[in-house]
C-alpha cells in the first residue's frame, strides 16, 4: 500500500457516504493528518481503516448508533484502535450500525439504514449489525474494518456484501474499550477483501490485554501457536442441521459447488451431526437480552446519555426522558432480558439457557479432532478439523421488504443468524468467505477454539 492509494481512498469517500450511508462520523482532517505524519515501515503503514461506532476512539464520537449518545466522545482508545494507530493504519471514521448493535439489517439505526453496495439498481440490507463496516469494505472506501460479532454481526453482512468476515475465538482480541452488548459473546471480527489484510491486522490485535478479564492468556495463546495446521488436506464436517429446505435452490447449488471444490483439491468431506444446534434460536435470545438489559442500565442521563433537565423538571421524573431515546428494538430486547431474569423465569430460562449452551459446546467438541484448549476436551481422533456451512439463509432483501416483515413480526428478524449463533455461543473461530466473487453469498469455515490461524490460512488456501 502507499500514500497515494490512501489518499484515493480517503477522497471517494464523501460521494460514497452519499450513496451508502455507510459512516456516522469521519475524520474530516485524516488526508491532512497522514501528509504530515512521518511515516515509517510498519505492518498496516497506509492502510485505511474503518471501525464499528461501539469501538471507543478519543478523536470521534461513539455513538453505537443510537440518540442516547449522539455526543459522546470516549477519554481513551480502545486497546484494538491504540494497536492500529501503533502499526500504521489510518483511522478514517466510525460506521454505521444497528443500534448498540441489536439487528440484522442495519436498519435499526438512529443514523438511517446502510445501504449495500453490490446493488447499485436497488436499495436492499447490508446485513447487521456490522452493517456500515462491511458497505465500507464493499464499496473500497477502505483497505479493512472492525466489527463486533455477538451472534452473527461481522459474518452476515460480510456474506450480504461479498466479502471476507472473520470472527475470531472468543478473547482471542480485546474487548477492552468496546460498548457491550452481551459480554459473554462480542468479539471484535475483521472485515476485508484480501486474506493477506486480513491476515496482517489479526496478526497485529492478536494479543493478551490485561484490561480485558476475558482475553486469552498468554500460555493459552502458546499452546494454541503451537498447534497450527501445516498439512495439505483436511477433514471437512458437513452439520446436517445446518442443511435447510428453505434454502434457495441457487445458493444450495453453489454451496455444493464450493463442497465438490474442496474435494477435488484432496479434502476428505464427512457429514457430522451437532444435536444442540437446534436449540441455538432460544439460547441466544435468553441470554444475549439478559446480558443487554444489565449492560444498557448505565444509560440513565447520570452516568451515560443524554439528559434533557428541562422534560425531567416537567415530568417529574429523573432518567424515563433519557431511556426514552432508546430505539424500538433495542427497548424490547430490554423488555425482554429483564423478564428472563425475574424471579418468576430466571430458573426455567436463563438458568436452563446457560446449562443447553454447554451442552452445545461439548457436541462441537465431540466433532472436532482438537482439544479444546479453553474448556480441556481431549478431542476425537476420528473428528474434523473443521466445518463447513452457509452463512445466511437467503439473500439480501430490499430494505422495503425487510422492514415490512419486521413489521409484520419483529421475530422474523432473528431468524437471519440461525447459521452463525451456534460458532458465537461456543466461541469458536469462524471465517465468511464469498464462493462467487460480488454475489452476496457466504460460506463459513469454522475451525476448533483457539484455531484462528488455521481458519484463516485454510480459508486462504482456497482462493483461485
Amino acid at each position: 500500500m502507499s500514500l497515494r492509494s490512501a489518499i484515493t481512498r480517503i477522497r471517494s469517500i464523501p460521494e460514497l457516504q452519499k450513496k451508502y450511508n455507510i459512516f456516522i462520523t469521519l475524520d474530516r482532517d485524516a488526508e491532512q493528518k497522514l501528509q504530515d505524519k512521518e511515516q515509517k515501515d510498519q505492518l498496516l503503514s497506509y492502510l485505511v481503516a474503518g471501525i464499528k461506532d461501539n469501538i471507543v476512539t478519543k478523536d470521534m464520537r461513539t455513538t453505537c448508533g443510537s440518540e442516547i449518545l449522539n455526543d459522546y466522545v470516549s477519554p481513551y482508545d480502545a486497546t484494538c484502535i491504540k494497536m492500529l494507530r501503533d502499526s500504521g493504519s489510518i483511522i478514517i471514521g466510525k460506521t454505521n450500525m444497528d443500534e448498540f448493535g441489536m439487528g440484522s439489517g442495519g436498519l435499526h439505526s438512529y443514523f438511517k439504514p446502510v445501504i449495500n453496495p453490490l446493488f447499485d439498481d436497488q436499495k436492499k440490507v447490508a446485513g447487521g449489525s456490522s452493517s456500515g463496516s462491511a458497505a465500507a469494505v464493499a464499496a473500497g472506501a477502505v483497505d479493512f474494518a472492525l466489527g463486533t460479532d455477538t451472534g452473527g454481526s461481522v459474518r452476515l453482512p460480510a456474506a450480504y456484501t461479498s466479502i471476507l468476515g472473520f470472527k475470531p475465538s472468543y478473547g482471542r482480541i480485546s474487548r477492552h474499550g468496546v460498548i457491550a452488548y452481551a459480554q459473554s459473546l462480542d468479539c471484535v471480527g475483521i472485515l476485508a477483501k484480501e486474506y493477506y489484510i486480513l491476515k496482517k491486522v489479526f496478526s497485529v490485535l492478536d494479543k493478551h490485554d490485561d484490561k480485558d478479564p476475558t482475553s486469552l492468556s498468554k500460555e493459552l495463546r502458546e499452546k494454541a501457536s503451537q498447534r497450527t495446521k501445516k498439512n495439505k488436506t483436511f477433514r471437512i464436517g458437513i452439520p446436517q442441521e445446518f442443511i435447510q429446505n428453505s434454502i434457495p435452490s441457487e445458493m444450495r447449488t453453489t454451496y455444493l459447488n464450493f463442497v465438490e471444490k474442496l474435494m477435488s483439491k484432496g479434502h476428505e468431506v464427512f457429514p457430522v451431526t451437532i444435536p444442540s444446534a437446534k436449540d441455538s434460536l432460544p439460547i441466544y435470545y435468553t441470554l444475549t437480552p439478559a446480558e443487554a438489559a444489565s449492560n444498557l442500565s448505565r444509560y440513565d442521563g447520570i452516568r451515560y446519555g443524554e439528559r434533557d433537565e428541562k422534560r425531567d423538571i416537567q415530568d417529574g421524573t429523573l432518567f424515563a426522558p433519557t431511556r426514552s431515546k432508546f430505539g424500538t428494538e433495542v427497548q424490547n430486547r430490554i423488555i425482554l432480558g429483564n423478564y428472563n431474569l425475574c424471579s418468576a423465569a430466571f430458573k426455567d430460562h436463563y438458568v436452563k439457557a446457560q446449562k443447553l449452551r454447554v451442552k452445545l459446546i461439548n457436541d462441537f467438541d465431540a466433532v472436532f479432532r482438537l482439544p479444546n484448549l479453553l474448556f480441556g476436551s481431549k478431542g476425537n481422533e476420528n473428528g474434523v478439523d473443521f466445518i463447513l456451512s452457509l452463512t445466511a439463509t437467503n439473500y439480501p432483501p430490499t430494505i422495503d421488504s425487510f422492514h415490512k416483515a419486521d413489521l409484520v413480526s419483529p421475530t422474523n428478524e432473528y431468524l437471519n443468524d440461525v447459521f452463525t449463533m451456534p460458532m458465537s455461543l461456543a466461541g469458536l473461530p469462524t471465517l465468511s468467505l464469498p464462493p462467487l466473487k460480488n454475489v452476496p453469498i457466504g460460506v463459513q469455515l469454522t475451525g476448533q477454539y483457539a484455531d484462528d490461524i488455521s481458519v484463516i490460512d485454510f480459508c486462504s488456501s482456497l482462493e483461485d
